[in-house]
């Protein structure tokens, strides 16, 4: 009888990857039972080994976290998942959790901590740090953007000017104009640099 909680860990860094394999593995009653390096990977090979707890990044090739969360969810609905990112852009902690992810933590964690995540998720219940928290409460009592805004909001972080992105988007340079507004009010800034600056703090948008 295997009591073991089995963990995946899906990271397409392997320095990260094999570090924390290699700390989960000395703890008596863990052991690692996959990896992966991609989003594509972390779908195929959960359905392959149903693990008790999956540790997955969020920025990954082929498939993303996010994607990846969602379709093993959708697959596997009592899924227990925790993201492990570097990313603490509010909106990548509002998508992660809206996928069905059960935890969130950054991964300069101390390993005790990411050891209590694991043993939480594992016990059904939910593991959000209480910074990541904050972040995410801002998240939810913030202005939602319109799929059109961001869009323009987009192709202002690609260094697009107002008559490039209207050209873009098939739209008049006035209709920019007025979306640009709305965004800066959205956000709670007064120009197009402050509103980048804020967009990519947040994990609205993500350099290419």
């Amino acid at each position: 009888m295997n009591d073991k909680i089995r963990i995946m860990v899906i990271d397409d860094q392997a320095v990260v990857r094999q570090g924390f394999v290699a700390l989960i593995n000395t703890v008596p009653d863990m052991e690692v039972i996959a990896e992966g390096i991609n989003g594509q990977q972390a779908i195929d090979l959960y359905t392959q080994h149903t693990p008790d707890v999956t540790l997955i990044d969020l920025r990954m090739p082929v498939v993303g976290g996010v994607e990846a969360i969602t379709a093993i969810r959708a697959n596997f609905p009592d899924a227990r998942l925790i993201v492990l990112t570097t990313y603490d852009g509010d909106e990548d902690i509002y998508r992660s959790l809206q996928a069905g992810a059960r935890g969130y933590l950054l991964k300069d964690v101390f390993f005790e901590q990411l050891e209590m995540a694991i043993r939480n998720v594992h016990a059904g219940s939910r593991h959000i740090p209480t910074a990541i928290a904050m972040r995410l409460a801002e998240r939810m009592s913030s202005t939602d953007l319109t799929g059109r805004e961001m869009e323009v909001l987009e192709l202002i972080v690609q260094g697009q000017s107002n008559k490039e992105i209207g050209a873009s988007l098939g739209i008049s340079e006035a209709t920019v104009k007025s979306h640009i507004n709305n965004i800066l009010s959205k956000l709670g800034v007064t120009d197009r640099t402050q509103a980048v600056t804020t967009a990519l703090q947040r994990g609205l948008v993500h350099l290419r």
